[in-house]
């Protein structure tokens, strides 16, 4: 008997952001292989970047990102993982998985091997439940349904257009943490996946990351992050702030939990405190400015909903700092560029 095909083989693309050899690739083999690759490689561009044989993929440098976007390449971050959304813009694919070249395959409490992008296109394919909270997580899921006293007029959910996974080992701590727990690690696998309520937003990570590009690519710009820019280390969680209030105007999901990936390297916490430092106080004016943000009815598409955004970041967040006046252009710049490479989805 033949084996299944690779779910929605012909309709995902893996997007992969990196500096070095992607060595591994190699234990995601498996997995990865029947798909198409997107690899986005940062900084220098005359650096030879070493892919294992037999993958299908396209590589994409910084020399080329000038040439295809011209001067609307200044959108796109360099010497950051935030570049990794050219691949989106530049992908013709209905669905994108995402995942940084530190995470490898890691293992259900079983000891078996997750297929964490087979998991990522079940939680897509199956509806968000985003209006009512189910107390069994996510009633789609094999063994689940929705509990007593569930309103039967909210069980056939929404589309979903964002799953987000989790990681074992290394846990997506932010600098000031990192100092303090060096050594911690998260060892516990939670076995769930649940809708992020409606008005509630959520700090996305990009390293474990599979989103419906038809319903939300857009508005999935990880923003003006590293080289020649005041902060970074929230380019993902941008991105993931922005999706949570467009998800929620336009009645689409956001899964969080299953699948989990083993992240195997822990960043410079210094480093990182000096990328993260002004957003660590800048989030506590971000974040009130993303719970309290409405978008108008006239605001019916992705691009819509994301240009009013932009044009809000400029008007109150720029006065905390002119970083944010600098960002919201670029969003508009990115949204240009995504209607100017995918001509039938513009809006």
């Amino acid at each position: 008997m033949a084996a299944a095909a690779p779910p929605l083989k012909d309709e995902l693309d893996i997007v992969i952001p990196t500096i070095r050899n992607l060595d591994f690739l190699e234990m995601w083999r498996p997995f990865f292989q029947p798909y198409h690759l997107i690899i986005v490689q940062d900084g220098d561009p005359s650096k030879t970047i070493k892919v294992p044989d037999g993958f299908d993929y396209e590589l994409y440098n910084r020399n080329d990102i000038n040439k295809i976007l011209g001067p609307r390449s200044s959108c796109i971050s360099f010497k950051d993982s935030a570049c990794r959304c050219f691949g989106y813009m530049v992908s013709k694919k209905k669905y994108i998985f995402t995942i940084d070249d530190d995470c490898f395959v890691a293992n259900d409490p079983s000891g078996k091997q997750i297929n964490a992008l087979e998991q990522h296109i079940k939680n897509l394919l199956c509806p968000s439940t985003p209006l009512f909270f189910n107390t069994l997580y996510d009633p789609f899921r094999e063994g689940a349904d929705f509990v007593r006293g569930y309103p039967f007029s909210l069980r056939e959910g929404v589309p979903t257009a964002v799953s987000h996974g989790l990681w074992l080992n290394i846990p997506d701590y932010d600098a000031p943490t990192q100092l303090v727990k060096p050594r911690e690690r998260n060892s516990r696998y939670v076995d769930a996946v649940l809708t992020i309520p409606k008005g509630t937003l959520f700090p996305m990570c990009g390293m474990n990351l599979a989103f419906d590009r038809d319903l939300i690519g857009p508005a999935m710009y990880f923003g003006l992050m590293g080289d020649g820019q005041p902060i970074g280390r929230y380019d993902d969680m941008w991105a993931g702030w922005c999706i949570k209030v467009i998800c929620d105007h336009l009645g689409l999901g956001v899964k969080t939990g299953l699948p989990y990936i083993w992240h195997s390297k822990a960043s410079n916490p210094f480093v990182n405190l000096k990328k993260e430092y002004k957003g660590i106080f800048w989030q506590e004016e971000i974040i009130p400015f993303f719970q309290s943000a409405t978008l108008s009815k006239d605001s019916t598409t992705v691009q819509k909903c994301y240009l009013e955004l932009s044009k809000q970041v400029e008007e109150k967040l720029g006065k905390v700092d002119p970083y944010f006046v600098k960002l919201a252009d670029a969003m508009e710049t990115w949204i240009q560029a995504w209607d100017e490479l995918n001509p039938t989805k513009a809006n």
